[in-house]
């Protein structure tokens, strides 16, 4: 079985994070829509980063605005995430702003792009990168074989706390095998089927593990927030249990 690529989501608009952690990951989730990565230069400097250190940068846009698509793109990120596709239709319009003729309508004129690979970086563009339509309600996930079925699709990605918010459960339910198995084993397959990639959140009660034997091709692995939060906390918790041990007042 061919081994997934680990995923790094950054969340906060600083390239020296990207810089600094970001080559412990084969591969960099900007988070332009839930995360404070809102700007033009934000974006394009954190896709400069993963570049400088040599890791895929996959743009999440804020929706379905397909101008937002083609900036990811025009600044060469090597992918944009779209969020809450719900049906074939919806993947194929998408298709139209990610890909140059004859798959989709993508106007020509990337300035970083021509920068960095001339003109004619467009003859392998369609190619070189993905458009990933996540997944995010149960409805999607029972369409995901005819979604990842559009051509121009490069692989669905399940989208874990739209989907349990979508089937009632609250946002303190564990994400656990019960609560999300099926779905990434129903996400995951129609991948399979239609030679596209799968892409998933690996975090939550066994979900690492159930994502790698399925075969996923990208796991997602943590987010600079959670990763900041939680050494902060673990320092600070030793510190003052160190002041507290030695009695000072």
């Amino acid at each position: 079985m061919k081994k997934p690529k680990i995923g790094l989501c950054i969340m906060y608009p600083s390239p020296g994070v990207v810089e600094r952690i970001g080559p412990d990951w084969d591969w960099i989730w900007i988070d332009g829509q839930h995360g404070q990565i809102g700007t033009y230069n934000d974006v394009i400097a954190m896709v400069r980063a993963c570049g400088f250190i040599g890791r895929q940068a996959f743009v999440r846009v804020a929706g379905h605005d397909l101008s937002a698509i083609t900036v990811a793109l025009d600044m060469a990120a090597d992918g944009v995430i779209v969020p809450q596709v719900e049906n074939a239709e919806e993947a194929r319009r998408l298709v139209r702003a990610a890909k140059f003729p004859p798959i989709g309508d993508r106007s020509y004129g990337a300035r970083r792009s021509i920068d960095l690979g001339g003109r004619l970086f467009v003859t392998t563009a369609n190619d070189a990168t993905e458009l990933i339509c996540q997944i995010e309600s149960p409805e999607a996930v029972e369409r995901a074989e005819e979604i990842a079925a559009v051509p121009g699709v490069g692989g669905l990605f399940l989208g874990p706390d739209d989907y349990m918010l979508r089937k009632g459960l609250t946002m303190d339910h564990p994400r656990s095998l019960s609560s999300l198995g099926d779905a990434l084993e129903k996400v995951c397959k129609a991948c399979h089927n239609q030679g596209k990639k799968g892409m998933a959140v690996g975090l939550g009660e066994g979900i690492a593990r159930h994502c790698v034997e399925l075969g996923y091709d990208y796991i997602a692995g943590g987010a600079d927030v959670g990763f900041l939060a939680n050494a902060s906390k673990d320092a600070s918790a030793e510190l003052r249990g160190l002041i507290d041990d030695s009695g000072t007042n």
